[in-house]
């Protein structure tokens, strides 16, 4: 039998939790469902290359592929490429609330202000200005989903040199048996 490396598991599941947590204190309910399946489809890869199982390595590069896109999507999104738009597209809620990234009042040395009796604001909801950021929120999500796509093409090269080896030992094994 041949051996195989430990999948790189570690970093790709803080990576995903750390995403999901930054999503759930934003409300951001497109990335949640995103990074549950993402979380759902590392498991499954981890447990494909545990059980010497080819298939669910496959499952998990094509996964991969589509993650990479979701993460060039947000990408855009924040850069606001094209016709996108964080003031107009509230994509990443699906249309539910207002909320936006939680880096954006939480994010390193940005002092966030009410600003009283704005006439913006729906009822339950108030207006802030945030200023002071060393790092602008969009930038802080663009570097996270970077990270992802970097983490997803490691995993996409794994994925598939793992499922040959496999493959290879299926092979071999039908020739002599």
């Amino acid at each position: 039998a041949a051996l195989i490396p430990a999948p790189p598991c570690a970093p790709l599941q803080v990576a995903a939790l750390e995403r999901q947590i930054f999503d759930f204190l934003g409300y951001q309910w497109a990335p949640i469902l995103a990074n549950f399946l993402h979380i759902m489809a590392v498991i499954l890869g981890i447990f494909g290359t545990i059980q010497y199982r080819s298939r669910y390595l496959m499952m998990y590069a094509v996964w991969l592929v589509l993650w990479v896109g979701w993460n060039a999507f947000i990408i855009c999104f924040y850069l606001e490429v094209g016709r996108l738009s964080q003031d107009r597209d509230f994509i990443m809620t699906f249309n539910t609330s207002l909320h936006r990234s939680w880096w954006m009042e939480n994010g390193p040395g940005c002092l966030v202000t009410p600003v009283l009796n704005s006439n913006l604001a729906p009822e339950d909801h108030h207006v802030i200005t945030v200023s002071g950021c060393l790092l602008d929120y969009q930038y802080i999500e663009v570097v996270s989903s970077a990270t992802q796509i970097f983490l997803a093409l490691f995993g996409f090269v794994y994925a598939c040199y793992v499922s040959k080896v496999f493959l290879e030992e299926e092979d071999s094994c039908k020739c002599f048996g």
